[in-house]
């Protein structure tokens, strides 16, 4: 099957359908906004990435937007996709920022302006934004009928710290006084408040004008149907749908051979157990490592990830890797034992798990959270209670005494891997986008305005051209 640019497309012929209007292919414009994306290391910047390739390599017209990062340039053209890279207000050239620039919990007017000329030039059919820009991406499509949709990768929404932890545990809901805190706690006071109050007052602003979310996991859109849509989703004004992240099988950005294989020999002789990740307190690393120490001579481990703020200091017996390629991450899976993913906060989802399992790996993953939709408890990993110490060192001692059990869950969990490839995620992320499309949906204000008139304009077009 070929789409007009040549593009080949491994979707059925039913799926073609939901792409067609009046016997005319429609082929989407799409601007995927992100937060971050590559060269920046991180699973939702690879994801972002990976939706956009896989969105052009199916025929689809791709603009992505995303926030401004110090060296890197204001446009470039990657795997084919345009990438623009926004100014905020507080990286405009008198503030000379440095470091990583963060999209702000709330609308920012530069950005939103930058991201408005972007949406009128483009014309997008569908906005799909991910993180806290999607605040100024709602600002931006004010009086205008573009649908949408928000990809839930986190709990950003409705989240100021984007774990929904409060006090060490699940979150039950948002509040005003519990927010501050909970912020001022993580980010400081000033910055905290600040930050508290921008995501509660953007957050209905956003709710107004989301057409559709898609949620990475059932946990996901569990608790921002309770937080974010509020009951909207049940007025039948906001399309909900869970649509899993995909596996990205090869590397998310260029990495030379001599570079993989110098990252490479800094690994083991011996098979190991692997941690991927952000180093970071929430994702269970000290737990990780009080569980290794109460196992009877282990083999090595090996925690692949980036320092942050909170990393603990890690015992010498330990090898660390920091700023891994994603090439070589995948590779290292491909030489380790089992991998251990111990997430203290509710994971959404765990794109780390369907790596290793596309490498036919069992996993250790965590509940609650979006592992429970990856691991099949028993049959292609084990899942233990977050921050059970004694637990993860149980699971972990009997994955490695038993081979014949570990091969056996990698196996199945190879086969359940095939649920998270491109193949199998982006019909349904087509169709989800189709629906909006073929059914008018459009934020409340403007609901009936010019989004059918709009495509009868492209569809004359393309009669015009055949």
């Amino acid at each position: 099957m070929q789409y007009p640019n040549g593009a080949l497309s491994s979707a059925a012929p039913t799926d073609l359908a939901a792409h067609e209007q009046n016997g005319i292919r429609i082929v989407t414009r799409v601007l995927v906004a992100t937060d971050h994306y590559p060269p920046l290391i991180g699973g939702a910047q690879i994801q972002s990435h990976v939706l956009a390739r896989e969105l052009h390599n199916r025929g689809h017209e791709v603009v992505v937007a995303t926030v401004w990062q110090p060296g890197a340039p204001d446009f470039e053209t990657l795997d084919g996709v345009e990438i623009h890279r926004l100014r905020e207000l507080r990286s405009l050239s008198l503030f000379r920022p440095a470091g990583v620039q963060h999209h702000p919990p709330y609308p920012d007017p530069v950005t939103a302006f930058a991201l408005r000329r972007l949406i009128k030039s483009v014309e997008p059919e569908v906005v799909d934004s991910y993180g806290w820009i999607s605040f100024s991406v709602a600002a931006a499509l004010v009086g205008l009928d573009s649908p949408l949709v928000v990809t839930a990768r986190d709990y950003a929404p409705s989240c100021t710290i984007r774990t929904i932890l409060y006090e060490g545990r699940p979150c039950e809901g948002p509040g005003v006084f519990k927010c501050v805190g909970c912020a001022g706690k993580h980010y400081g006071r000033t910055r905290g408040t600040a930050s508290a109050l921008g995501v509660l007052a953007s957050t209905p602003f956003l709710r107004r004008r989301v057409s559709a979310l898609r949620s990475i996991s059932s946990y996901v859109e569990e608790v921002l149907r309770r937080d974010f849509l509020a009951g909207r989703d049940r007025a039948g004004r906001t399309v909900t749908r869970v649509v899993p992240d995909m596996i990205e099988t090869g590397g998310a950005t260029a990495t030379s051979a001599e570079e993989a294989r110098a990252r490479l020999a800094e690994l083991p002789d011996e098979p190991f157990i692997l941690f991927v990740g952000a180093l970071r307190r929430v994702k269970g690393v000290e737990q990780l490592l009080a569980a290794y120490e109460r196992l009877e001579d282990p083999p090595p481990l090996v925690l692949i990830g980036t320092l942050e703020p909170d990393s603990p200091r890690f015992p010498p017996n330990i090898d660390v890797l920091l700023d891994v390629p994603h090439d070589a991450v995948m590779t290292a899976w491909n030489r380790c034992l089992f991998g251990v993913l111990p997430s203290l906060w509710p994971e959404p989802f765990g794109t780390v798990v369907t790596e290793g399992m596309s490498r036919g790996k069992a996993v250790i993953g965590t509940r609650p959270g979006g592992h429970t939709d990856l691991v099949a408890d028993g049959e292609t990993g084990i899942l233990v209670p977050a921050g059970d110490v004694d637990a993860l060192a149980g699971a972990m001692d009997r994955l490695i005494r038993d081979a014949e059990l570990r091969e056996r869950m990698g196996r199945a969990a190879l086969v359940r891997s095939n649920r998270f490839t491109p193949d199998a995620v982006m019909p349904q992320i087509e169709a989800m986008y189709a629906s909006l499309q073929a059914d008018g949906v459009a934020p409340e204000r403007g609901r009936g305005g010019g989004g059918s008139g709009r495509q009868e304009e492209r569809a004359l077009r393309e009669r015009r051209k055949h």
